[in-house]
């Protein structure tokens, strides 16, 4: 076959979905025009010098026959809302299915939105929805917009390397309101290991509102599953397939051959592999660069749609490479995206950045250190490889410290339950030698006091029991020890797998009530426990069960053998863990980053302090980069809603608005951009178990001047004020 890249790939992608079985039959024919203008298009770039110059050539590693195109009127269906409104997003319940077995596309998009959107901010009107943010708070902070709802149109492609396993979820909106005269980007890499739409609400609003076009990635680490007994698979718009029909339009097939998958599905059933922890690929390496992708793409549809053409098939070229101003926005892992992204940038894609929580990596260089009040941290830049495998090991136990009393509760186990695990793990950490004391208390003490040696916070103590009842902490440590260990489904890496349980017992190897394949694209989160479907330990009882019930310790030996895959310097993860990891190095991009003081899942010791140090050294004096610390402020906004986070934490998401207005402010007027502070927030608290409303009275602004509250940041030394 002859031609570019392109035109093979889409010609010969097209001519298999077009023999295919549906779904995979539907995807192609839907496009099929598209990709054969696409073909043109890259002919013409091919073959024809002049026209390379002035055409628009979809970029190399979009999957042409991948691509989608809707408009949304803004009325029935719309960008940001996906038509509930700031109403229908609120709602506590799900936005309903006509055929719960076969959700439409356009169905599985609004359960999408509504949950992905509901996962990164609180959602209580006390709490500041519909008052300080929401789709009808306008950039201003006022309620001007109704139901906020966006017309627009959006865009939907894979890239791909031409294998078919990536397949890296792309997504551009361009709002109505775009002005192309005064074009703008803003990126909403996804949050966590969620899909494509994974940083709705915590960048994407914001740009939608700002009249931008915002640039989505699911970063090849999305919410991709393969249900192994059914060889069911999720496509790009979240319909179901057989693996052998999607082919290469799987959004992630586990690479298993069928008699290793039999002979597994026999001894293990009911078991689903999800893209982060199994395709063997780690991911996270390539995170800046999907970023990046997600911004070329966008230049693509920016000038696909914004300037004429030279023919039939043919656009102009208005919009080059750093020509738009483009800001690298979102949180957590999706904030460590868009710094590698920028670390990685090149060619001037991106204008600026700013991000919140960021989960990042960071090579210290030697004389990078931590300082709070004038004191050394006793760890400051370490890997998640290192710190979530010490967390999930010890906080069960440290949750019974004198300190972590009255903690939050988060988790449906009755309290007596979760207290017997609680002591059962600190006896057996005592017993491997993990903690030290002759009784439960004071190996309770022992523990956290490891976690604050290890650079967790004091301010985050009464976090740990959430963090661990709610298996954020377990389901990220086996997640991520699968994905950097490269394991397969079927290794069940330290005896671990994702499978059904039953609700009442936790036992393993049972057949769901209702499959969690026909909604995981909607509501799944990417990392196991979601949509029903539980984080297992295999070794006991004979077909496994919740991690939680299946031992009295709740499966100490997995949790201690995934902290030996990084004590004991697995090649694997030690290789992964290196292609992952950032200098810090921004080439004098103007950056923000915004993290709460108690964050008990990403320590801001090992993030944004790290980062901010391990710049200072490498950019010095060029340095642009300024960190905001919210006092009070921890991981998961989404919990403020609940007792105990309401009363005691508040918003960062607030503040991330707050820093995305500074850089819009910096880069259209030359507004100074505050320097690295402490912002020192007030909580709600509580009167006679009644929390307040969240007033501005909570929250102190960002300032220019932070005087005491100054964070200082030279070679290498960052000092933040106690």
């Amino acid at each position: 076959m002859t031609g570019s890249p392109i035109a093979r790939r889409c010609t010969g992608r097209t001519a298999r979905l077009r023999t295919a079985k549906a779904p995979g039959k539907a995807l192609g024919i839907a496009i099929a025009t598209a990709c054969a203008a696409l073909v043109g298009t890259a002919h013409a770039t091919d073959h024809d010098n002049d026209r390379h110059v002035d055409s628009n050539p979809l970029p190399s590693f979009v999957v042409p026959n991948s691509l989608s195109t809707v408009t949304y009127d803004g009325t029935t269906d719309d960008l940001l809302t996906a038509g509930l409104g700031k109403t229908g997003l609120a709602s506590a319940v799900a936005p309903a299915i006509a055929n719960a077995a076969s959700p439409t596309s356009a169905e599985l998009r609004r359960l999408a939105i509504w949950s992905n959107y509901r996962a990164l901010v609180d959602m209580t009107a006390a709490g500041g929805y519909g008052r300080f943010w929401g789709p009808n708070v306008d950039l201003d902070g006022n309620d001007t917009l109704g139901e906020g709802k966006i017309a627009g149109t959006e865009y939907l492609a894979y890239a791909d390397d031409g294998s078919g396993r990536q397949n890296v979820s792309l997504l551009v909106q361009v709002p109505a309101s775009f002005n192309p005269a005064n074009a703008c980007i803003v990126t909403a890499t996804s949050s966590g290991s969620r899909g494509v739409y994974g940083a709705i609400s915590a960048a994407g609003e914001w740009g939608l509102k700002r009249g931008c076009a915002v640039a989505y990635s699911d970063k090849g680490s999305g919410n991709g599953a393969h249900e192994l007994m059914s060889g069911l698979v999720t496509l790009i718009d979240g319909r179901l397939a057989s693996a052998a029909t999607a082919g290469n339009a799987s959004l992630f097939t586990a690479d298993v051959s069928a008699s290793k998958l039999a002979t597994y599905n026999q001894k293990y059933p009911y078991r689903y592999a999800f893209k982060h922890a199994h395709s063997q690929q780690n991911p996270e390496q390539d995170w800046g660069r999907d970023t990046l992708d997600a911004i070329q793409f966008a230049y693509w549809v920016l000038n696909q749609q914004f300037t004429p053409r030279d023919d039939s098939l043919h656009h102009r070229v208005r919009y080059q490479p750093g020509s738009i101003t483009t800001i690298a926005a979102s949180v957590s892992n999706g904030g460590g995206a868009s710094l590698a992204a920028a670390e990685q940038d090149t060619k001037g894609w991106i204008t600026a950045v700013v991000v919140g929580e960021p989960q990042i990596n960071v090579r210290m260089p030697g004389r990078a250190q931590v300082k709070e009040g004038g004191q050394r941290i006793g760890a400051a830049g370490k890997p998640l490889a290192d710190y979530m495998t010490l967390a999930n090991l010890l906080e069960p136990c440290a949750a019974l410290a004198d300190a972590a009393a009255n903690a939050p509760y988060l988790t449906a186990l009755p309290l007596a339950t979760t207290t017997a695990i609680r002591e059962a793990r600190c006896a057996s950490l005592a017993a491997a030698g993990f903690v030290r004391g002759s009784d439960t208390q004071t190996q309770a003490n022992d523990a956290l006091a490891r976690l604050h040696q290890a650079g967790y916070e004091a301010d985050s103590d009464v976090l740990h029991a959430p963090m661990w009842d709610s298996q954020a902490v377990p389901a990220v440590a086996v997640t991520y020890a699968n994905a950097y260990t490269r394991a397969s489904v079927v290794d069940n890496l330290c005896g671990f797998s994702f499978g059904t349980t039953n609700p009442l017992t936790g036992a393993a190897g049972v057949a769901p009530a209702v499959s969690p394949m026909p909604t995981v694209f909607g509501l799944g989160n990417g990392v196991p426990p979601t949509n029903g479907i539980s984080l297992v330990y295999n070794p006991t009882p004979s077909a496994g069960a919740d991690h939680r019930l299946a031992t009295p310790d709740a499966s100490f030996a997995g949790a201690a053998c995934a902290r030996a895959l990084w004590t004991g310097k697995n090649p694997r993860m030690l290789a992964s863990v290196d292609a992952i990891s950032v200098n810090a190095l921004l080439h004098g991009k103007p950056t923000i980053i915004v993290q709460g003081r108690s964050d008990a899942l990403v320590p801001i010791n090992h993030a944004s302090r790290a980062y901010l140090a391990a710049n200072s050294v490498r950019e010095g004096s060029h340095s642009r980069l300024s960190l905001y610390e919210v006092t009070n402020g921890q991981h998961f906004d989404a919990f403020l809603g609940v007792p105990g986070f309401d009363s005691r934490f508040v918003p960062v998401h607030y503040y991330n608005l707050q820093a995305l207005n500074l850089m819009w402010s910096h880069l259209k007027s030359g507004a100074a951009l505050p320097p690295s502070q402490v912002i020192r927030t007030i909580p709600r608290g509580s009167s006679a178990g009644i929390v307040p409303a969240l007033t501005v009275s909570n929250l102190p602004p960002i300032v220019a001047n932070p005087g005491s509250n100054a964070i200082s940041a030279e070679h290498g030394v960052v000092d933040v004020p106690h």
